[in-house]
């Protein structure tokens, strides 16, 4: 049986839309509604238990749309909120981790880097990770301060946020990583300057694609996949900040026809 209700997506504001991008590219038939919680980003430098209590406000808000499983997009919230939202809320929900499983597989100098946030470094999720799957190998973690902040902006490929990361990737390259693995879901949508920064000198993981595959199994476990597009197949995008930096990326990605809502969220 198929089933056409939404997937819910949440971030602290654009960035999970790198994930909601290899979602619906791998899943064409589901519908979408997606929330960027714009007014609270970053989420990166927040206390644990606001974390919490916007990730809650906003899986109600998308329980609310008959959302049939949720995306935690985010690697801050998911740091601080996955488990705990498993155990709150009976519905199937996906969440980021850290690839340094991918990453400590793949490295042939046994060092890889990781560029996150503050709350993914610092978070146990992190910790867990490294500790379970990285066993002899040198993760170097490099918090990206400044990085959400500019592609929140817009500044996708500007001086100012070249330079930012010139500063964070040069000393892991000089480190001999060669794997670098993107922790924050705002990261991707740099990765053309990433990219031209790295110049070939290590591989960039960008792990949208392995949550992508992960929401697809989770909804065969539960008989929730859409076998077929409905006719009323719908893209929603809801934000609790400004609609501009939302929009342009939305249409960057292809998106037509849709519209861009203010989410009405309690306030912290």
């Amino acid at each position: 049986m198929s089933d056409l209700r939404p997937l819910g997506l949440f971030d602290s504001g654009v960035g999970g839309l790198s994930v909601w991008r290899a979602v619906v590219n791998r899943l064409p038939h589901e519908a979408t509604v997606y929330v960027a919680d714009s007014a609270y980003c970053p989420y990166g430098s927040r206390p644990v238990n606001e974390i919490k209590a916007r990730s809650a406000a906003v899986t109600r808000f998308l329980l609310a749309h008959r959302c049939k499983l949720i995306v935690v997009a985010c690697n801050t919230a998911s740091a601080a909120a996955l488990e705990w939202l498993r155990a709150e809320f009976r519905v199937p929900i996906v969440g980021m981790e850290p690839a340094v499983k991918p990453a400590a597989a793949q490295t042939q100098t046994g060092h890889v880097g990781v560029l996150a946030t503050v709350g993914t470094l610092h978070g146990a999720l992190f910790q867990n990770t490294t500790r379970h799957y990285a066993d002899g190998v040198q993760v170097h973690g490099q918090v990206g301060e400044g990085l959400v902040e500019q592609v929140e902006a817009g500044h996708l490929d500007t001086p100012e946020t070249e330079a930012l990361l010139r500063q964070y990737l040069e000393p892991m390259l000089a480190a001999q990583v060669d794997q670098i693995a993107l922790g924050c879901t705002h990261y991707p949508l740099l990765l053309p300057l990433i990219e031209r920064i790295v110049q070939g000198r290590a591989n960039v993981i960008d792990p949208a694609y392995a949550v992508a595959r992960q929401v697809e199994r989770v909804l065969a476990r539960h008989n929730l996949l859409a076998l077929a597009a409905s006719n009323r197949l719908s893209h929603q995008f809801y934000t609790t900040g400004k609609t501009e930096p939302l929009r342009s990326l939305v249409t960057a990605f292809g998106g037509q026809n849709f519209a861009i809502q203010a989410a009405n969220l309690p306030t912290a």
